[in-house]
This record gives C-alpha cells, structure tokens and sequence, in this order.
C-alpha cells in the first residue's frame, strides 16, 4: 500500500512538472517572435504531440467577413500530407452550422468530438472541408477550444488524436483551456500592436507634405516606417517653391522613434518652413537659424538635416544646387551617363549641440538630365556595418538607375536597399531637365 501510494505521488508529481513545463514552452514560443503567425507554429509544435497528434488554429479572416483562415496546421506524422495543403480559407459558416469550429467559436467553452461522419453526409460546406481534414489526417477524438480575449473570441484551437488513447478532457482541459487562454493573449496583443502600428503610420504619413509641382523639374518622394519595429519615427521630407522661384528641398531626422519624435519632427519641419520663407538666405544661415531657435524652444532635443535650394539663375543656364548638410547624410548626384557620387561639401555637425556654431553650406552645378537623390540614415546603415560600406552600396546601385524617372528611383532604392535596415527611411528624387 505505502509503495503504491508513493508511486502515484511520484507520478502525480512528475505530471505536473511535465504540465508547468509544457506550459513554459508553450509562453515562450509564442514570446519569441513578433510574427503572430511564425509563434502560433511555433506554440503547435509545442502542442504536438505532448497534447495532440495533430493541431490546427483558425483565425476570423480580415479580408472575408464570416469566414475562417486555417493559418497554422502541425502533424507528428511525416508521412501526413504538408501542413500548407490544409492552411487555406474555410467556407462560411451559418449561425447554426455542426463544424466543431464553428461551434466553439459560438460555445462559452470547448466542444468535444467523437463522432465524424463522412463528407458526403453533411450540406453545411464548413462542417464538410472539417470532415475532409480530419478523414485526411485521421482523428478518433478532437477538441475545439475558442481563443478568447477581453470578452472576444479571437479564433479556435483544434487538437485531435488519432490513436486509441483519448485527448484526456476530462484530466487536462484546465491546461488546454489555459494555453488557449495565453494564445488568444499574444493574439490580442499583436492585433492591439498593429493597430497602434497602423495609427502611428497613418499619424506620420499625414504630417508630410505633398509636392509642389516645379515647372520642368521632376519630383517624388518616398516614407517607409522601420521594418523591424514598425514603430512611428521622426524622419521627414519637405519641398516647396519659394517666392523668387528656388525650390526649398528639406531631407531631416529627428532623433528617437516614439511619438515625442514625431511631434518634435513636425514642429522643427513647421519652424523650418516659417524660417527659409521669410528669411530667404542661404542653407547654411538657414539651419543655424533653426538650431538657435531650436536650443531656446526644444532643448535636448538632437537631429540632423539637410537644407538644398534649387534653382536656374539663367533660363538659358545650368540649375545650380545650393545645399547645406548639418550632421546628414550627404546628397547624391547621378548623371545621365549613369556615374553616382556624393556631395560631400557644405558639412557641418548635427543640431541641437553646438549653439552659436557658423555653418556651412556650398553649390554645386548640376548636369542636365542628372538626378538628385535626397534619404535619411535608414537607407544605408547596417549593424555591425561602418557607413562608409552602406554609402558605397547606395552609390554602386543608384548608378543603374540612371535613366529611371524619379519615382521609379525611390522605389528601386527602398526594395533593393531598404528592406534589409532597421530604421524609418525618407527619400526625395529629383530629376534635372535635359539641355
């Protein structure tokens, strides 16, 4: 008696150790990444087969109302047929509808099933592609548990055994109950981060301007928020025709990556404005103004900018780029015989540090048919990189997009050069008339 009372101690013991760690493994494959998709995987290999021999998550599908996406399937079984045969869009479902996942999306709790019949026999087309999946893969016993959050039901988690042994409901739904609990969490989270994501861009894309039309000068300009973080930033781009006739081009980046960021970006993009069009002096005089401006109004606050005026002082002349660069990258000129090289002139240190500091600015003649590309550091810095390498890399490409109009140079640079960066990224082009 004493030793069979030890043994289920210890075997009592050991399930919930082995409980609490399939729980831990479960909490951090869901913790591990920011792609809902990938740690929902993740969390289904987690699941099989300590719990099921196959599982699958549904998901209400944002493009078609009514309806569920199968987004993640895992089978112990190499033998089963691919995971990506089955993730596909589920038909709709009426409100009476028998498809275990349709139930649990409906039911306050699980829904058990034990009983499946063949296809053919049900009219409802969501309960007939389950019977599909489940006569594919075999099932003897499943449990659709909904995946709910804040009073929502987020989805359905389905776990199916296709062997003799059951799922163990009775035993373990307090632990299939809370892994659904922390996947409808992560679920939730992820919906609330790309939504504050979305609001944020949407906030940042509405603080930049449109272009002026520039009578024979072409122009575009592109923003991309941070691939990695999505996060709202205080890069900004800004042209505008003054009085005499120059076109104002403003290339600037304020430090951080927050809303401050952007409410600070915004006012010194608004104050910049207010100083080149009412003081009408050169780039250098002008970003000094906005630095001294700066320190009294936005102490602390750090960014870099690059002020250019372009102009045709003779109609029958070259156009002449009148630029000054405090602290950022520099600009980069193509010409039409498709050589690339940067303007390295007119450099001084960033704002928001030196008060009082004299800077610089200088003029380039520029060659027609040429093109001015304008960007933020986003474009050309890599970890564990020097910029040297991503100034290269830039200069190298943007060669070969010589005979590309402006807005085919914006786009080319963000697919090739853009994706692999961490951080938001502005770009303007500008292209030089012919002779």
């Amino acid at each position: 008696m004493a030793a069979a009372a030890t043994e289920a101690a210890v075997e009592a013991v050991q399930d919930t150790v082995d409980r609490l760690t399939l729980v831990a493994n479960a909490s951090e494959a869901l913790s591990s990444t920011l792609e809902i998709e990938a740690g929902l995987r993740r969390v289904c290999r987690v699941l099989v087969p300590d719990l099921a021999d196959w599982c699958a998550i549904d998901l209400p599908d944002e493009s078609e109302p009514g309806r569920l996406r199968r987004v993640v399937l895992e089978h112990r079984d190499s033998l089963a047929p691919p995971p990506s045969a089955f993730e596909e869009l589920l038909p709709e479902f009426g409100e009476d509808s028998a498809a275990p996942a349709a139930r649990a999306m409906r039911a306050a709790g699980p829904v058990i099933a034990t009983d499946f019949p063949a296809p053919n026999e049900v009219r409802d087309p969501l309960y007939q592609a389950e019977l599909h999946t489940f006569q594919q893969l075999g099932a003897r016993r499943a449990i659709s548990v909904p995946l709910r959050a804040r009073h929502e039901v987020l989805g359905v988690l389905t776990l199916v055994r296709t062997g003799p042994e059951d799922l163990d409901e009775h035993d373990r739904l307090p632990l299939i109950e809370d892994l659904a609990h922390r996947i409808a969490i992560t679920i939730d989270n992820a919906r609330v981060h790309a939504m504050a994501s979305q609001t944020a861009e949407h906030f940042q894309r509405c603080l930049l301007p449109e272009l002026p039309r520039a009578g024979p000068l072409e122009l575009a300009a592109r923003y991309e928020p941070a691939q990695s973080t999505a996060e709202i930033g205080g890069d900004w781009y800004d042209a505008f025709l003054l009085p005499g006739g120059a076109l104002s081009l403003i290339i600037g980046d304020v430090a951080g990556h927050d809303l401050q960021a952007a409410v600070a970006m915004s006012q010194m993009r608004n104050m910049l404005r207010g100083i080149a069009c009412d003081r009408k002096e050169p780039p250098g005089k002008i970003l000094g103004r906005l630095d001294a401006a700066g320190l009294i109004l936005y102490p602390r606050q750090l960014l870099t900018c690059l002020y250019a005026l372009l102009s045709q002082p003779d109609p029958t002349g070259p156009w002449i780029l009148h630029y000054a660069a405090a602290g950022h990258p520099p600009p980069l000129l193509i010409t039409a015989e498709g050589e690339a090289r940067f303007l390295f002139e007119g450099r001084s240190p960033l704002l928001g540090v030196l008060p009082g500091l004299m800077r610089t600015d200088a003029v380039e003649t520029l060659p027609p048919d040429s093109t001015i590309v304008l960007y933020t550091d986003g474009l050309i810095e890599r970890r564990g990189e020097i910029l040297d390498e991503g100034l290269e890399r830039l200069r190298r490409y943007a060669g070969t997009l010589s005979a590309a109009p402006p807005w085919a140079v914006c786009d080319e640079l963000m697919e090739r050069l853009g994706q692999a960066g961490t951080d938001d990224i502005a770009i303007i082009s500008v292209r030089i008339p012919p002779r």
